[in-house]
């Protein structure tokens, strides 16, 4: 979903959104409960929206609440969608919940991360693991700059062009559908860019589709298999709330927890 800045009208918007979650307009008309008519007056302009109605297409489309703020002002309205920080005291019971989580998942590793995967928190597991494998990394916190960079993960995955090639497809085309994207969003967005030229340079043919998608990899006489979970939260109303993602590193096999336990400390079995 691309739409520049002078084309973004409410109408716009949606009909992008609508385009992107690959819908007709008489379907999105009779699950929102209005006529397809009346959509189509909206999305070319000709009617203009209630804040109301703004947001009924929004739920029917599941437009994340980031972007539902960008649809209410394009049509006029008043965000209402806040965005807390993290660090924030009202978020208090959220960190301590999220904290109740990182531990309980030792000893796999365990990231808390936002929709451009910078890391917000961590697990001791994590933390070990990471200083496992790249000990002297000063790339900052952002884990997709940490895979790609020649100095980072990338030399010790062994299946780097596919893990790549899905995370940085995955999140590139999250951030170029966003209506407000700030500097560092556009700065990895940039990064984005070129790495997937690279990797589509490189000519490599798609992987057979599998059930399960392993990241392999070794240093030294350590070898590991391991596959991730991604947890979000539920039913948020806050958008910071609503970006998290908890990342969970699980071994594919007893071999790989056996290594894995040698990296993160035997104590956490």
């Amino acid at each position: 979903m691309a739409v520049t800045t002078e084309e973004s009208t409410v109408g716009t918007l949606l009909r992008a959104w609508r385009t992107a979650r690959g819908k007709s307009q008489l379907a999105v008309a009779l699950e929102a409960g209005i006529s397809s008519r009346h959509l189509s007056f909206v999305e070319t302009g000709r009617s203009s929206p209630s804040r109301e109605m703004v947001l009924t297409l929004a739920e029917t489309l599941e437009v994340p609440l980031r972007e539902r703020n960008a649809l209410l002002t394009a049509a006029g309205f008043a965000a209402v969608y806040r965005e807390t920080p993290l660090d924030a005291p009202v978020m208090t019971d959220v960190r301590e919940a999220l904290s109740h989580i990182l531990r309980a998942s030792e000893p796999n590793p365990t990231l808390v991360v936002n929709r451009r995967y910078d890391l917000l928190m961590a697990n001791d597991a994590a933390q070990r693991f990471t200083s496992f494998f790249v000990p002297d990394w000063r790339g900052g916190p952002n884990i997709i700059r940490m895979l790609l960079a020649p100095d980072g993960l990338r030399p010790y995955v062994q299946n780097w062009h596919e893990i790549a090639s899905d995370v940085v497809h995955r999140t590139r085309n999250e951030l170029a559908s966003s209506q407000t994207r700030d500097e560092t969003d556009e700065a990895l967005l940039r990064d984005l860019v070129t790495a997937e030229a690279e990797l589509r340079r490189d000519g490599r043919p798609a992987r057979t589709p599998s059930i399960l998608v392993s990241m392999k990899m070794r240093k030294g006489d350590v070898a590991l298999d391991l596959f991730t979970t991604i947890t979000t939260l539920g039913t948020p109303l806050d958008i910071t709330l609503q970006e998290l993602r908890i990342e969970t590193l699980f071994p594919a096999d007893a071999r790989a927890r056996e290594a894995l336990l040698r990296i993160v400390g035997s104590e956490m079995q």
